[in-house]
């Protein structure tokens, strides 16, 4: 069924962005727009923030949150503040300010609407260092002052689920145009991505209203499972197109009454959902570091970022597999790389090097989940890369067989994880040890919180036999 109030939909298309404030409101009005939905990832990547008329912000455009907004949990509590910051600081304003270049529409909504994502500052003028944005433009400095700028792709898996209203239930895979539920792997299908032709038209209408640039659309292995591939760029960019992307997909679904979910592993005896990311390096002439520009062959760069991150993965572990779901994932036969080793082509390690000529040589990092939050996530798997290539670091030889015959080399829990990455100094030095605190913190209080809750496993097996 087609949506009933897609009120944004008539008009000129348009794209993300301005540069100055007299031109955001410029395009306010040509656009109609009369109110605007402020907003800064926090540390799960959901948006929060204020939603303010257009004429407000417009005159103040900077808006005042408190601290604790980047240390909220995914269930809206707050970890012990102890020795990340005191109480008082959590409950102190902090200043965002909008980066115009992300402006655009919000396409879902009745009345004309705008967004724009916001950075984190200090009343004294420091950049907030909890802030997601931040960790990856305080990565991309360091490449910055290399003469290197990443490029990368990142390719987001998600489920299509009829509407859960009890979470006590497991979930369905939702009714198609056919009125039947998808059955069976459909893996590359086209006729059971035509299942949800108007969801996905919608879809794209979206994205191309808010400047997102969708590369391709497939069906993945598992039940009413899809990816979105997203055209490669610089990584700050592509992270806001994921945020936004997001965004877009579950508004998308919810307006033809089904959800979509980015869950790691929503559905038991089904492939779990990834975020791979693309990587590569161009030098400030523009080529290609990971390859020689007379020969074209693979550069001792290349290796040393792949080293990089095979030593590194389990210490970020707790970033790329941020929830307790997420471990389901990463398990034996789930389909999913469990390991740390590389190889040509070879989609059962950890890091794969698609087959390409030598100007688009690069690393494809299969581990992160489509849970993580995308600033974060690049932020790390290039923190590892850049870790490599500055220690000049020489990685394993690469994998040719079953790589998943090698047993599982990344942690198994978030607990495991989050230990690691505390324990990581150099990898704390890159990301910032404010930052690096309070995650763990927050990623802390999750799991105890999960604690609390006793699972259908545990009263089926437990309850009556021990």
């Amino acid at each position: 069924m087609k949506p009933k109030h897609k009120k944004n939909h008539d008009g000129p298309k348009v794209t993300r962005g301005v540069k100055t404030l007299d031109e955001a409101q410029a395009w306010f009005r040509s656009q109609n727009i009369e109110e605007i939905e402020c907003v800064v990832p926090d540390l799960a990547g959901v948006a929060r923030g204020k939603i303010m008329p257009v004429r407000k912000f417009l005159g103040t455009p900077s808006m005042n949150l408190p601290l604790a907004v980047f240390y909220q949990t995914i269930t809206g509590d707050f970890p012990e503040f102890e020795g990340a910051v005191n109480a008082v600081q959590s409950d102190t304003d902090i200043f965002l300010t909008p980066d115009l270049a992300t402006l655009a529409t919000v396409p879902w909504a009745q009345d004309p609407t705008a967004q724009v994502i916001h950075d984190a500052f200090h009343p004294d003028g420091r950049p907030v260092e909890e802030s997601p944005r931040q960790v990856l433009r305080r990565v991309l400095s360091l490449y910055r002052e290399k003469g290197w700028s990443p490029i990368v792709a990142p390719e987001i898996e998600f489920y299509l689920v009829e509407k859960n209203i009890d979470w006590d239930y497991p979930l369905k895979p939702p009714v198609g145009r056919s009125g039947r539920p998808e059955s069976g792997r459909q893996g590359y299908s086209i006729s059971a991505v035509n299942e949800f032709d108007a969801l996905f038209e919608d879809m794209y209408e979206y994205s191309e209203r808010q400047g997102l640039e969708i590369d391709t659309l497939i069906h993945e292995s598992g039940v009413a499972q899809m990816e979105i591939n997203l055209r490669h760029g610089t990584p700050l960019e592509l992270a806001d197109q994921v945020f936004m992307m997001k965004r877009t997909i579950r508004e998308a679904a919810m307006e033809h009454d089904i959800y979509a979910t980015f869950m790691a592993k929503p559905m038991a005896g089904e492939p779990g959902s990834a975020m791979h990311v693309h990587q590569s390096i161009l030098t400030e002439d523009g080529d290609n570091l990971f390859s020689d520009p007379k020969t074209g062959e693979a550069t001792p760069s290349f290796y040393a970022f792949i080293a990089g991150q095979q030593r590194y993965l389990p210490a970020i572990m707790a970033i790329l597999a941020p929830y307790v779901n997420s471990y389901r994932r990463i398990a034996r036969d789930s389909g999913a790389p469990v390991n740390t080793q590389w190889g040509y082509d070879n989609r059962t390690c950890g890091l794969r090097v698609p087959p390409s000529d030598p100007a688009n040589r690069r690393v494809e990092n299969r581990i992160p989940s489509s849970d993580a939050n995308p600033y974060l996530a690049i932020a790390a798997v290039l923190a590892c890369g850049y870790l490599g290539m500055t220690q000049n670091l020489a990685p394993t030889a690469p994998v040719e067989i079953d790589a998943g015959a090698r047993g599982i080399e990344l942690p198994r829990s978030l607990l495991e994880s989050v230990t690691l990455f505390e324990e990581a100094k150099a990898l704390t030095d890159i990301l910032g040890a404010t930052f690096c605190t309070a995650y763990a913190r927050v990623k802390q209080a999750e799991y105890e919180t999960f604690m609390r809750t006793i699972s259908p496993w545990e009263r089926e097996f437990l309850l009556l036999n021990v």
